[in-house]
Parts: C-alpha cells; structure tokens; sequence
C-alpha cells in the first residue's frame, strides 16, 4: 500500500478535457471564419494559423492527460474512459487541421455552399462537444447527467444532418462538375469535412457511456 500512497489519488483530469474542449470549439470556430472570409488571402491565412494553434495547444493537453494517467493511483472515471475520450477528441481537431491544410494543398479557389454547410454544421457538433465535457464532473447531480445524454443526442442529430448535406454534396459533384480536378479536390474536402461530425459522435458515444456508467 506504501506505493499506492505515494502516487496522486485523482490528478485535475475534467479540468484537461475542459481546456481540451475550449480548443476544440476555438478550432472550430476558426475554421468556420476561414471558409466564410476565404476569398480574402490575409484573412484566410490568419484563421487557418488560428486552427494549428489550437491544435497544437490541444495536443499539449493530451499529452499532459496521458502523463498524468501513468501518475494518478485513483482516477475519477475509467482510465479507459480517460484514455479513448482525450484521444476521440484530439481526433477531432486533428481533422479540423487537415481539413484547413488541405484546402491550401490542393489550391482550391472559392467555396461551395456544400462546404459551407458541412463548416456549420460541424462547427455546431464542436460547440456541442466542448458543452457536454463541462458536465462530466457534475454526474452525480440527476439534472446534470440528463443534460449530458441530450447534449450527445444533439450531436447524434447533427452529425445524421452532415450526412445529408453530403450525399446531397457528392449528388451534386458528380452531376454538375466537369473538371475532373475541381472534383477530386472538392470530394476529398468533403470527405474531411463530414468525418469532423463523426468524431464528434464517437465523442458523444463515450460520453454517454461515462454518463451511464457513472451517474
């Protein structure tokens, strides 16, 4: 019991998840502003840096989550629920970066309204993510637990809304555009795009599954 003692019993772990969580919809919102302002170069450019700053910034934060599980004795929830929901959520903005990079990769010009709405509705499921992260230290409070399982509903809903915008985007691609590089390049920010609102669900899963298992 000597060596249980001398390690951390709980370590700040929902305060990570929520500095996590702030990133993620900082990120998010960044992106959002970049799609919307992209035809002005500057601005443009200065909200994609705003995107790797906070992918960067959350990278730290898992990191220091993932340091702090080899340290910490007792942990508040399931070191595997730790693990999986710092990783899902890094995924999250991963994706977000990737998106903004590749947009600049494959010089794409001007947005479509599809890629327009996938920003949206994808900035909406990162809002969603980080509220619902807020509430994890609360579950033991019913009301709390409650608004955490409809926070991931929300999420399930949005992401369901992604994958109509689309198959309504690739419907449309494959109808009305004839130069075979545009379509390439649209698909595959498509294709990152609609994955943002997956990762976001696989988020919103494991938080259920911490609500269920923990309230």
């Amino acid at each position: 019991m000597v060596f249980g003692k001398l390690m951390p019993r709980e370590g700040n772990f929902f305060e990570l998840f929520n500095d996590h969580g702030s990133r993620i919809a900082e990120g998010a919102r960044a992106f959002m502003s970049m799609v919307s302002n992209y035809a002005d170069e500057g601005l443009r450019q200065k909200y994609a840096a705003e995107v790797d700053n906070a992918e960067r910034s959350a990278d730290r934060v898992t990191a220091e989550v993932n340091r702090l599980l080899h340290k910490t004795f007792i942990t508040p929830i399931d070191r595997e629920q730790i693990h999986g929901l710092i990783n899902a959520m890094d995924d999250v903005l991963d994706l977000l970066q990737d998106a903004a990079e590749t947009m600049s990769l494959y010089d794409v010009r001007h947005m479509t309204e599809e890629v327009l709405r996938l920003a949206d509705v994808s900035a909406k499921c990162c809002e969603r993510v980080q509220h619902a992260v807020t509430l994890l230290p609360k579950l033991s409070d019913a009301a709390t637990a409650e608004a955490a399982i409809k926070t991931c509903e929300e999420i399930d809903r949005l992401e369901s809304d992604a994958d109509r915008v689309m198959r309504a985007a690739m419907s449309r691609l494959f109808r009305e555009e004839s130069d075979v590089r545009e379509l390439i390049k649209l698909k595959a920010i498509y294709e990152l795009l609609e994955s943002i609102s997956d990762r976001c669900e696989d988020v919103a899963n494991l938080i259920e599954g911490i609500v269920l298992e923990n309230s």
